[in-house]
C-alpha cells in the first residue's frame, strides 16, 4: 500500500494579526472577500478526531495555516505537519486571501507524499474509510462524470463563480475527448455511476470537454499531477496565483483533477460514497444534517456554510453538540 496523506488548509478568522494583513489589501469589485470565506465554526478539533477513528491508517496530516494555531492543537504528534504559507508557497503569491493560491501549490510542501488527499474544513470524515476509497492501484479515486458547466454558473455574493469553466481551458488545449472517452470507457461508463452515467452519454456528441461533474469531497491527488500541470500550464497558474482574492477568471484546483480524469490518471469512485449539503436558516433542515452527520450513511460529508449573520451562533453551536456526541473523546491531535 502507498503511503497516503491528508492536507488540510484552515483560517481563524478572527485572528486580529491576520484581520490587521487583511486590512492592509483592498479587494477589488471584482474579487470574493466575504466574510463567510473566513468564518470559522469552531468545530476542527472533532475533524481530527473524525480522522483519527475512521482513518488510522493515514501517515501524515499537512495542516495548513496563515501562521495562527489553534490552542488545543497538540504540535508534537509524530503525524502532524504544521504548514505555514510561508513554508511552501512562492513569495512573489504573499501574502494571499484566495483559496486558490493556498491549494494549487501544494506540490511545492516538504516531506508530502505522491498519494494525498485534499479535505477543505467543512470536509469531514463520517463512517470509517479505507485507503482504496481514495486510491485505488496507485490511481487516484475518482467519479467521471460529464456535465455542461457552462449551465451551471452562478454568483456567490455579486462575484459570478465561474472556475470550473476556466479550468476547462488547459484540459481542452490538451486533451481530445472522443480520443478520452475511446481509451478509457471503462472509467468513463463504470456500473460504480449508475445511472449518472447517461449524463455523460448525453454529452458525447460535444466535441469538447463541456464540464465534469463536482462532488464536493475530498479530493485525491498525485503529487506528480500538480507538478506535470505546472510544468505543461505555469503561466496560466501563475496568473491565479497573484490574484490576493478570488477573483473573476482565475482556476481552482479542480483543474488538477481534470487533468487526471481527461488523462484516464484515476480509478472509478461511486459518486454515493459521500454527500454534500448545506447548513441554512432553517432550524429543521439544519437538525437533520446532524441526524444524517451521525447515522454514518455516508462516509465523508461536506458541509456548506449558507447561513446568514444573525443566525450563524446558533446554527454553528447545535452543530457541535452533534459532534461532541459523535466524538466525545479528544485524539492525540489535542493537547
Amino acid at each position: 500500500m502507498h503511503d497516503i496523506d491528508f492536507v488540510i488548509t484552515w483560517v481563524d478568522g478572527n485572528d486580529p494579526a491576520w484581520q490587521a494583513e487583511k486590512a492592509r489589501f483592498r479587494p477589488s469589485e471584482k474579487t470574493d472577500s466575504s466574510k463567510i470565506r473566513y468564518r470559522d465554526w469552531d468545530n476542527l478539533q472533532y475533524w481530527f478526531r473524525a480522522v483519527e477513528t475512521y482513518a488510522p491508517w493515514v501517515r501524515k496530516i499537512h495542516f495548513v495555516t496563515w501562521g495562527h494555531r489553534p490552542a488545543w492543537l497538540n504540535t508534537d504528534n509524530p503525524k502532524l505537519a504544521v504548514v505555514n504559507h510561508r513554508d511552501y508557497i512562492p513569495p512573489e503569491y504573499l501574502p494571499t486571501f484566495s483559496s486558490r493560491a493556498i491549494d494549487m501549490n501544494f506540490h511545492r510542501i516538504g516531506d508530502l507524499a505522491e498519494h494525498f488527499v485534499y479535505f477543505n474544513d467543512d470536509m469531514f470524515l463520517t463512517a470509517p474509510v479505507r485507503p482504496e476509497d481514495f486510491f485505488e492501484k496507485g490511481l487516484p479515486a475518482a467519479t467521471a462524470i460529464l456535465n455542461a458547466s457552462i449551465l451551471e454558473s452562478r454568483y456567490v455574493g455579486d462575484v459570478p463563480y465561474a472556475a470550473p469553466i476556466f479550468d476547462l481551458i488547459p484540459i481542452n488545449r490538451h486533451f481530445k475527448k472522443a480520443e478520452t472517452l475511446k481509451q478509457y470507457r471503462g472509467k468513463y461508463f463504470s456500473p460504480r455511476y449508475g445511472i449518472q452515467s447517461f449524463r455523460t452519454l448525453l454529452l458525447t456528441p460535444w466535441k469538447k470537454f463541456p464540464g465534469f461533474m463536482n462532488y464536493h469531497l475530498p479530493y485525491s491527488y498525485l503529487r506528480s499531477t500538480y507538478e506535470e500541470v505546472w510544468e505543461k500550464e505555469g503561466e496560466l497558474l501563475d496568473q491565479t496565483c497573484r490574484h490576493r482574492f478570488r477573483t473573476v477568471g482565475d482556476l481552482n484546483h479542480w483543474v488538477f483533477d481534470y487533468w487526471q480524469l481527461a488523462s484516464g490518471h484515476f480509478s472509478p469512485r461511486r459518486p454515493t460514497i459521500g454527500t454534500m449539503t448545506s447548513f441554512t436558516d432553517d432550524p429543521a433542515h439544519n437538525r437533520e444534517i446532524g441526524e444524517l452527520f451521525a447515522s454514518g450513511r455516508y462516509k465523508m460529508m461536506c458541509l456548506n456554510d449558507a447561513v446568514k449573520a444573525e443566525g450563524f451562533e446558533k446554527t454553528r453551536d447545535d452543530f457541535k453538540a452533534v459532534l461532541e456526541t459523535v466524538f466525545p473523546e479528544k485524539s492525540s491531535f489535542e493537547k
